[in-house]
């Protein structure tokens, strides 16, 4: 189990099924907030569906298939920000993220992103990675943009949510972009 200091009071560590509690209390307080743009809030009904989601975050990962951690405020869990399933084949992999309302406006997720970023393409040795944002949600756009990742297009209705089908920007980085903005 890894933990990676984002500051004094800030760290990254993967999900251990003793958080789900942790896990499912945030979600459950931000519920409102969260269900704007995730579409799996409403399936989190009681604490073992976070119990599931952890043990299978963590089967994930010793298959080298992903990385779910937790962000860490003060030994609050704050959020959650993860690569989704790897594609060793063609050395890609997208990310995932998400924080609960109290704690956006401070800068956690893009230094959460840019560290993930740079384990994916420098240590991991991949070459792409993607961040897809519901094209409405302006927060999460933020994100990929402040980091340099570039937009590379719309992908219309790409995913249901309860009020609807929303629009997906897709922003991507490649390796040899990241080594000119590191």
């Amino acid at each position: 189990m890894f933990t990676y200091p984002l500051d004094d009071h800030v760290e990254l560590r993967p999900l251990a099924p003793e958080q789900a509690r942790a896990l499912y209390e945030l979600i459950d307080d931000c519920r409102d907030w969260l269900r704007q743009w995730l579409p799996w809030v409403d399936s989190v009904k009681e604490v073992s569906d976070s119990t599931n989601f952890i043990k299978g975050a963590l089967a994930q990962g010793a298959e080298n298939g992903g990385l779910t951690a937790g962000i860490w405020v003060r030994e609050e869990l704050a959020g959650i920000i993860s690569y989704h399933e790897i594609d060793w084949n063609n050395r890609s992999v997208g990310i995932g993220y998400w924080l609960g309302k109290p704690y956006q406006g401070q800068g956690l997720m893009s230094t959460a992103c840019r560290v993930f970023t740079d384990h994916a393409l420098m240590r991991m040795g991949l070459n792409r990675v993607e961040i897809r944002c519901a094209t409405a949600n302006r927060r999460s756009r933020a994100i990929p943009e402040r980091l340099g990742y570039v937009l590379e297009g719309i992908v219309r209705e790409a995913e249901k949510l309860p009020q609807g089908y929303v629009n997906h920007a897709v922003y991507g980085m490649i390796r040899s972009d990241w080594l000119r903005l590191r």
